[in-house]
């Protein structure tokens, strides 16, 4: 008989307004362990007034709780919540924890029995948008996060460094995959906002400080170009950040809000580059997508970015904002030397990054006895 699995510490399978990479990593492994008999149990988040999501979606059983709406706080009663449900109702041997802010909640799993294990995409206490505390609680929980699971499982090999020198253990490395599986044919996105293909840059993601918008608006403000920037997503909790990203005057500077499925992969595919100007990454998920999709990549040269694509994109300096402007100015200046990039980076994530790899290598550590 498989295994049951139960997984949370993401917002919600399918993505709804405020996902991001952790909802698209649930939603392409979970389903994929559906496929191969897993009996998957996937807690989502609901917050007031909105909506539960179907009991059912793609073989993954669907349990939504509610939550409150506020930063931090919201995962943390979600979680217990979810934790609560888990050994009450036992709906998994296995609990799979997004998140190592939820590492506390592997004490009370482990006590009554399930195997957990804690997906870590990076150094959470480092990120901008916390506040003091929240990075301190942060901090506190990766001793959590290294002692009580069964595994931790991270995504890129540097935040793995970081935790087995702090703790001097060994942990398991799991890249993201790249493949996107929705059919974009279908998708009339570029219509409805009044794009061309290859005539728009594109940005998907939270608008968050750790995203490095604050860099990529003022830089794309003083590109001379007649593409557009699609700027695709927004904050789960709105911020003052998001307002003053909000606020420019480039009417070449599009915010479409959050947007999933075949029409964020259209987007994706038929943009003239994709940037991400992050100052903080686990290994980026949006970059492998568009890597796979064949599209152009400009991005910082954070080392978390540079181990995906190696030179296969154009890079420019962390939180440099002139050098950005240059970048770009490039890409606009080059169009062969993007796609000569472009199709090398589309036969990296090919080759290096597969989903159902992914999926076979949590399956050999789930099934460990």
């Amino acid at each position: 008989m498989q295994k049951r699995i139960a997984a949370f510490g993401f917002r919600s399978i399918p993505p709804t307004a405020g996902c991001a990479g952790a909802d698209k990593f649930g939603e392409e492994l979970f389903t994929r362990l559906a496929q191969r008999g897993f009996q998957v149990t996937a807690y989502n988040r609901v917050y007031e007034g909105g909506a539960p999501a179907p009991h059912q979606y793609r073989g993954i059983n669907v349990v939504s709780l509610t939550t409150v709406r506020r930063k931090g706080f919201d995962t943390l009663l979600h979680s217990l919540k979810a934790t609560w449900h888990i050994i009450w109702n036992n709906t998994g041997e296995v609990v799979h924890i997004q998140n190592g802010g939820n590492s506390i909640w592997a004490l009370p799993l482990r006590m009554a029995g399930k195997k957990v294990f804690i997906s870590q995409d990076g150094v959470d206490w480092k990120r901008d948008k916390w506040s003091w505390y929240g990075k301190l609680y942060l901090y506190l929980s990766s001793f959590i996060t290294a002692h009580v699971p069964n595994f931790v499982i991270f995504d890129n090999i540097f935040v793995r460094e970081i935790f087995e020198k702090k703790f001097k253990k060994k942990f398991d490395f799991i890249p993201f995959g790249s493949e996107v599986t929705t059919n974009v044919e279908g998708s009339d996105i570029l219509a409805r906002l009044d794009l061309k293909p290859k005539d728009y840059f594109l940005f998907v993601g939270r608008f968050i400080p750790d995203k490095g918008l604050q860099y990529l608006v003022p830089a794309f403000e003083r590109v001379s170009t007649g593409k557009k920037l699609v700027l695709v997503g927004g904050s789960p909790n709105p911020s003052d950040f998001e307002t003053r990203i909000r606020s420019t005057q480039d009417p070449r500077i599009i915010f479409p809000g959050f947007i999933y499925g075949a029409d964020a992969n259209a987007l994706m595919r038929y943009a003239y580059a994709y940037i991400q100007p992050s100052d903080v990454e686990g290994l980026s998920p949006v970059i492998l997508e568009n890597m796979g999709l064949g599209t152009p990549v400009i991005c910082s040269d954070i080392k978390e970015n540079l181990y995906v694509v190696q030179d296969t994109a154009l890079t420019f300096r962390q939180g440099d904002t002139e050098h950005l402007q240059e970048t770009i100015e490039q890409a606009l200046a080059n169009p062969e030397v993007l796609a000569e990039k472009a199709q090398r980076a589309k036969q990296r994530a090919d080759t290096q990054f597969s989903w159902d790899a992914v999926t076979q290598q949590h399956i050999a550590l789930f099934t460990q006895s």
